[in-house]
């Protein structure tokens, strides 16, 4: 087989979203965050499987993602979109019986004219500036959107990938004082907002990167597995050079692999030269360049030849490989290529 094999444990998906229901406590809804192609893994089996589990709320980055969302989950489950209603969504919304946050004046009065009565949720800037109904707007309005019954109102950590950042505190601050004598469910808490504890569950959390293997659910189960052919093990001596440019030089006699993979399956370029790969328990070094559909790694201490080595897995989580990259596990699941033999377990 010429191309990478990517497996996705759907087993390890659902025992990291059971794990994280638990530790969000009984009385707490665990929703689950299926955008972006459930991170790149495959929406349809990740959110039955999800479902499977016991989640019942799901969300999504925007309206579009919500066809293959309703088709795999069916007609029963919640399905909540971040970006809310924006111009033109009217028709997704109403087909696939989407609920949006709404996150502007401009989005609320859109949607409360164009889809009356039609559930929706409102999300609240608690100071990350990126998304939702800033403080005194939301007090000119939240007589009058409350009214309406709102399916949830929420808010967004900006810094919960670091529990000791002050920022948190403030931003559950903020948020309390926004949602104070409101009865209706409330939402803060992702990954980092479980992890952080009780304060920040309210009655819903959003699990996401946590579900898929990544930190800051360093307990998590990988769920990506990939699994690159070799194509060709060559010795290369002292002096000379591998891949593009000639960024390394072998200062010993190296065996050098030829993998099947590459910036084009979404191994990223920034990796070359300091992710590692694994044969086994065996250390095998990524060696020159990455480049569009090939990488080269020293197996000098693998016997024979091998047959595949491991890029994601049990001893390379997605984000071992971010750090290599100078990125993080999310970007890392979001550009696995389309090339690739997957199989979902």
């Amino acid at each position: 087989m010429g191309t990478a094999h990517l497996q996705i444990d759907l087993g390890a998906l659902a025992a990291n979203w059971r794990a994280l229901d638990a530790a969000s406590g009984a009385e707490c809804e665990t929703a689950a965050v299926v955008k972006a192609d459930a991170y790149g893994l495959g929406i349809a089996p990740v959110a039955r499987t999800l479902q499977a589990a016991g989640a019942r709320t799901f969300f999504l980055a925007v309206a579009e993602e919500g066809a293959a969302a309703r088709a795999a989950l069916g007609p029963e489950a919640r399905i909540m979109v971040f970006s809310g209603h924006m111009a033109g969504d009217a028709a997704a919304i109403r087909a696939h019986a989407l609920v949006p946050m709404l996150n502007s004046l401009e989005q609320m009065t859109r949607h409360f004219r164009e889809l009356p009565g039609h559930p929706f949720g409102v999300q609240l800037d608690s100071g990350m500036n990126r998304l939702g109904v800033e403080p005194a707007e939301w007090q000119a309005v939240r007589e009058m959107v409350v009214a309406r019954r709102p399916a949830l109102v929420m808010s967004h950590l900006a810094c919960a990938d670091e529990p000791g950042d002050p920022a948190n505190g403030r931003q559950l601050a903020s948020f309390l004082d926004m949602t104070a004598g409101l009865d209706v469910p409330l939402s803060l808490g992702a990954t980092g907002g479980i992890l952080m504890g009780r304060d920040y569950h309210f009655d819903m959390t959003r699990p996401g990167i946590g579900l898929y293997g990544g930190l800051p659910f360093a307990a998590a189960r990988p769920v990506a597995h990939l699994h690159a052919p070799v194509i060709q093990v060559r010795h290369v001596e002292p002096g000379e050079i591998v891949g593009y440019g000639g960024t390394w030089t072998a200062r010993r006699p190296t065996r050098v692999a030829t993998l099947s993979a590459g910036y084009a399956d979404g191994i990223i370029r920034a990796m070359g030269n300091a992710a590692r790969l694994w044969h086994g328990d065996t250390p095998c070094p990524l060696v020159g360049r990455v480049s569009m559909d090939l990488l080269t790694a020293d197996v000098s201490g693998v016997e024979g030849v091998p047959d595949t080595l491991e890029v994601l897995g049990a001893h390379n989580r997605i984000d071992d490989i971010a750090e290599a990259a100078g990125t993080i596990g999310y970007e890392i699941l979001t550009s696995l290529g389309a090339r690739y033999h997957r199989d979902h377990i």
